[in-house]
């Protein structure tokens, strides 16, 4: 949802009020629309009455685990959750990627690197405007459940699995290059190293196409990037 001004809604869920007030300025002159929780209590309420388009989410809160509330903001809707925390290993962040969250940042961060972070997150094609659902061959994506199904079964998905193929859905018959996919979907990383993008895409075959080693959907262009074909 896009406020009516034209500026997107963000909801900051952060119990540490230097943390909250220093997003709530700078997130403000940047040109959104910002309301604060500091419990997940506070942030059901708000999340209700706002309906923002980007959650900042502490992963520490006094009333329960961030974890989980973004567990359950992926399971029941489709705004997008960016993990906010101090907890900066290597587990942490991939436990909290594959339980829903678009992104995660470590404090401290610099509110530059935030914000392009965030524009990049409200710039994904999860959610399409125009149709909600779109079937192709035996296929079917559903944006605001955010579920593909092949004749009636679903398909489990990760949340990058569903966005990648969201991407391509959102571009369906035309080439998805390489920069595209990593700007959208992997803001900052090296545009030479490109496995994770490739281990995706190579996942994403193994679930959604009959014959992964001779697809008919998800198609390689080599040398330039990917196309996903009716």
């Amino acid at each position: 949802m896009v406020n009516l001004e034209g500026r997107s809604v963000v909801l900051i869920v952060e119990d540490e009020p230097s943390y909250q007030d220093a997003l709530n300025i700078g997130l403000t002159v940047e040109g959104f629309i910002v309301v604060a929780a500091g419990t997940i209590a506070q942030a059901h309420e708000l999340m209700m009455s706002t309906k923002p388009d980007l959650v900042l989410l502490d992963v520490m809160l006094p009333d329960g685990s961030g974890i989980d509330f973004c567990r359950e903001i992926y399971d029941t809707s489709r705004i997008p959750v960016i993990m906010v925390s101090a907890r900066s290993s290597e587990v942490d962040v991939v436990l909290g990627l594959e339980i829903g969250a678009a992104d995660y940042v470590t404090k401290p961060y610099r509110l530059r690197e935030l914000v392009a972070r965030m524009r990049a997150v409200l710039r994904r094609p999860a959610a399409n405007a125009e149709e909600e659902v779109i079937t192709f061959g035996d296929l079917r994506i559903d944006f605001v459940r955010r579920t593909v199904s092949r004749q009636g079964r679903e398909i489990e998905l990760s949340r990058k699995e569903f966005d990648l193929l969201a991407l391509f859905a959102s571009r369906l018959g035309q080439v998805v290059t390489r920069e595209t996919c990593l700007d959208t979907l992997w803001w900052g990383l090296e545009l030479s190293d490109t496995r994770t993008l490739d281990t995706h895409v190579k996942r994403l075959r193994q679930k959604v196409e009959e014959d992964p080693a001779n697809p008919r959907h998800l198609l390689t262009i080599r040398g330039v990037g990917f196309r996903l074909d009716a």
